[in-house]
């Protein structure tokens, strides 16, 4: 490329924080937002000579009557791109690096989701059809016995002289099949056959109906308003953190008051100039009893949100955000799944006792720099030195540990 001959010493980390500051309003790596999706169009584009140029002054390059840059105004609707005459021809390479490794590594398979946290999952289909296939082979085994054990019998009666039972043969074909039952019927060998069949069949039943009592895995209740996170921690990436801040400092990640929506709303929907809020921001408005015309509150007409609740765990169970979030550093997508391309959520993980342990047998702590571990450690030594430990100095008068 022309762009590599000119500028071989490219950085992606500095074209990262470049692309960050100047392009995430407009675009993104892997798919169209206000402009369109950077990475497979700079990926095509060959001529980074031709790049730069459009990036730092678009304006100047149209105005030339320039072909290529005609079109690429053209096929985006004619939306005119901020100049960015202050970016230098190393800063552009940058970002085109950067632009570019992103979407090869978009379009690698990922071998394993990010974290290592693997989902809980039941047999393989793989488990379920060889069992099938041995109950049948099973039966079709027992059914070649009996014949062979049928011509066996005849044999032996046939030396000592004695006539075999036969069946007359009867016109009447009910009369027949009820004969043929019964005789299968008095073979112990496929009756038993049967039973253990259907011994094992219910129990396995039972066993997975108990198993997922209280399991609510892609549990996705309708809510009172329709809170797309595919929008806002996706496309808009504001942090679960903003509106969650429970999950950061307490036992509950809380549920944001609508105070934090307008936050935002209250400056974007007015910057944006919407004469009439969408229905979802309606039904805000309407619940805070805002008026968006005098930007005014009426506390007599604000009524709360009826939200319904998806991730619910037992009493008996004790959870605290705050461990897992800020001293153990786990992402909330490791239990909540990829909720920044959720239009609506439900509960990704099944949330049970042994999806739990097994996260904790698999996750390395890191306790280096950790003042909650440093105590631990402190504990330890103590023990080892045989010296007294006490409730206190294992967290005992902390107030969580008897207050929610």
């Amino acid at each position: 490329m022309l762009g590599s001959a000119v500028y071989a010493q490219t950085d992606a980390a500095k074209g990262e924080a470049l692309f960050k500051a100047n392009c995430t309003a407009c675009h993104k790596v892997d798919q169209k937002l206000v402009g369109p999706a950077l990475g497979p169009v700079v990926t095509a584009e060959t001529d980074d000579k031709w790049l730069y140029k459009w990036v730092q002054n678009n304006q100047a390059l149209m105005a030339t009557k320039d072909a290529k840059a005609m079109k690429v105004f053209n096929d985006n609707g004619q939306q005119a791109m901020t100049v960015f005459a202050s970016l230098s021809d190393a800063d552009v390479g940058n970002i085109l690096t950067y632009v570019r490794a992103e979407w090869k590594k978009d379009q690698t398979p990922v071998a394993s989701v990010a974290g290592g946290t693997a989902a809980e999952s039941g047999p393989s289909n793989l488990v379920i059809f060889g069992l099938i296939a041995v109950i049948i082979i099973a039966f079709l085994v027992i059914l070649i016995l009996n014949k062979v054990i049928g011509t066996l019998e005849r044999l032996l009666l046939n030396r000592k002289d004695i006539p075999a039972e036969e069946v007359e043969p009867s016109e009447d074909k009910s009369a027949a099949r009820k004969a043929e039952f019964k005789k299968l019927l008095k073979n112990k060998r496929l009756v038993g056959f049967f039973v253990v069949c259907a011994v094992l069949c219910g129990g396995t039943w039972q066993w997975v109906t108990l198993w997922n009592t209280n399991v609510h895995q892609g549990y996705q209740p309708v809510q009172p308003i329709k809170f797309p996170h595919d929008l806002h921690a996706g496309v808009m990436k504001i942090q679960c953190q903003y509106c969650h801040a429970g999950a950061y400092k307490s036992k509950n990640a809380t549920i944001p008051s609508l105070n934090v929506c307008m936050n935002c709303h209250k400056a974007v929907d007015r910057r944006l100039g919407a004469k009439e809020p969408s229905t979802e921001i309606a039904k805000i408005y309407t619940a805070l009893g805002y008026d968006p015309q005098t930007s005014k509150y009426d506390s007599t007409k604000a009524t709360p949100i009826q939200w319904v609740r998806v991730h619910n765990l037992p009493d008996l169970a004790f959870f605290p955000h705050s461990q897992h979030v800020k001293v153990a550093g786990i992402k909330c997508q490791t239990c909540h799944g990829p909720v920044e391309t959720m239009s609506e959520v439900y509960q990704y993980s099944p949330l049970t006792m042994k999806w739990c342990i097994q996260c904790h047998k698999r996750t390395e702590v890191n306790y280096k720099g950790n003042a909650y571990y440093d105590n631990m450690i402190v504990v330890h030594d103590k023990i080892k030195r045989g010296e007294k430990v006490t409730a206190a100095s294992l967290g005992g008068i902390e107030c969580g540990k008897c207050h929610y």
